[in-house]
């Protein structure tokens, strides 16, 4: 029980209590191994003298001293040392430090930080996520559909490059925050989608990282209100956050778009990411997440599945692959195509996607093809692809749905 107690602190406040040290200690490996510590610390006092009345707090207090002793012991005490000590000297409920942006939100700061330009964009990525919201280094990695390797030495070379070129820790100026917005942008939709489609979990969904990555969105939404990428990222999240609780039945299975309760959305959070996405549009700046939104508001806003505009969707993902030519995206594009025209020109776009070999480790390849080849009725070949696609998935709801369609195809094999 308080293994799991633990487990639970750090998947909802630890991002927070993180941020909040990274600030204070300066270091972002100082402050990974402090909070490390204070876990550790917690499984030996709290079975001895009980679960503090606030357990966050008590992490934060104990991880800062550890930090504090981290610096001192290895002598790496910086030029602005004494503010730093007075900086943990303070109580850790004090007031947060609100910066030039008028921001006092520790994560969205680090989210910045992390998003700094001297970095690459896929390393600010990588680094925001591993910091913000704890993710694992394969959890990232999957969202890069890359090897677990790449993505680790992208971590290091990132904080390493943050301790060197003296990257600080705060929301850049007014005229600064633009180019860092696409970078802050990708982080906070990578956080939603961990969270909707947890990699290697027993759940679906995360509803922590969900609610943690709206609010983020929001925030930048009342950062930068003049940004139509913002607000249509803010819109995105919504459409695909007001469909959860349709996503997964009884026993914790997928539940696909086109099969789900459509009574069971969120018709109100709709209704406000629509209107967020109609505000954004109206500046005429079209981009990556307002044509992401406008393809969910297609589907959040049709009657039932039947009634999809699949041609207007093919349509915005053309519009998309000019802003985004990766082979994800071009994966959904072909999907979207299959629903418009034939199935068998969606197939053929995605036998030229598995040729390339850029993400044969994505299972969603082999699970969309395996759709296209079952409602085709080409059944051993479906069969033959949800092979590939259960070799590759991780998440447990997402292979139970698999299996459950293999075993629909197998039976109409001879």
């Amino acid at each position: 029980m308080l293994n799991q107690a633990i487990a639970t602190l750090h998947r909802r406040d630890g991002g927070r209590i993180l941020a909040g040290l990274i600030r204070r200690l300066g270091s972002f490996d100082v402050a990974e191994e402090a909070l490390q510590d204070a876990y550790a610390a917690a499984l030996e006092c709290w079975p001895r003298d009980g679960v503090p009345d606030s357990p966050a707090a008590w992490i934060t207090t104990v991880a800062q001293r550890r930090g504090l002793d981290v610096l001192r012991r290895n002598q790496r005490l910086l030029t602005d040392s004494e503010t730093i000590l007075a900086a943990l000297a303070a109580p850790v409920d004090d007031e947060p430090i609100i910066d030039a942006a008028g921001l006092a939100d520790d994560q969205l700061r680090l989210i910045f930080t992390c998003c700094h330009p001297a970095l690459a964009q896929s390393a600010q990525v990588a680094l925001a996520l591993r910091t913000l919201c704890q993710l694992s280094t394969a959890e990232i990695a999957r969202a890069f559909v890359e090897p677990e390797a790449t993505t680790a030495q992208k971590l290091v070379r990132a904080k390493r490059k943050i301790a060197q070129a003296g990257i600080p820790y705060a929301v850049p100026a007014a005229g600064e925050l633009k180019e860092r917005l696409a970078a802050v942008l990708a982080v906070i939709y990578f956080v939603f989608n961990e969270g909707y489609s947890a990699t290697d979990h027993d759940q679906l969904v995360r509803p922590d990282l969900c609610a943690e990555a709206i609010r983020l969105a929001r925030l930048l939404v009342s950062l930068m209100p003049e940004q139509p990428e913002a607000k249509g990222l803010l819109a995105l999240v919504l459409f695909h956050d007001a469909r959860r609780s349709a996503r997964s039945d009884v026993d914790g299975v997928l539940i696909p778009l086109e099969a789900q309760d459509r009574s069971l959305w969120n018709h109100q959070t709709i209704a406000e990411a629509t209107a967020l996405l109609d505000s954004a549009m109206l500046k005429m700046q079209s981009g990556p997440y307002q044509l992401q939104a406008a393809i969910a508001a297609l589907h959040a806003n049709a009657a039932n599945a039947g009634a999809t505009d699949w041609l207007q969707i093919s349509a915005l993902y053309g519009a998309l692959l000019r802003h985004v030519s990766t082979p994800v995206v071009e994966l959904n594009a072909a999907v979207a195509l299959a629903m418009a025209t034939t199935i068998e020109n969606g197939l053929a776009w995605i036998e030229h996607i598995v040729a390339t070999g850029v993400i044969d480790s994505y299972y969603l390849l082999y699970a969309a093809k395996a759709d296209l080849l079952r409602r085709a009725q080409r059944w051993p070949e479906a069969n033959a692809a949800y092979d590939r696609a259960l070799a590759r998935v991780k998440n447990r709801a997402e292979r139970e749905y698999l299996l459950r369609r293999q075993r629909e195809v197998a039976r109409w094999i001879r």
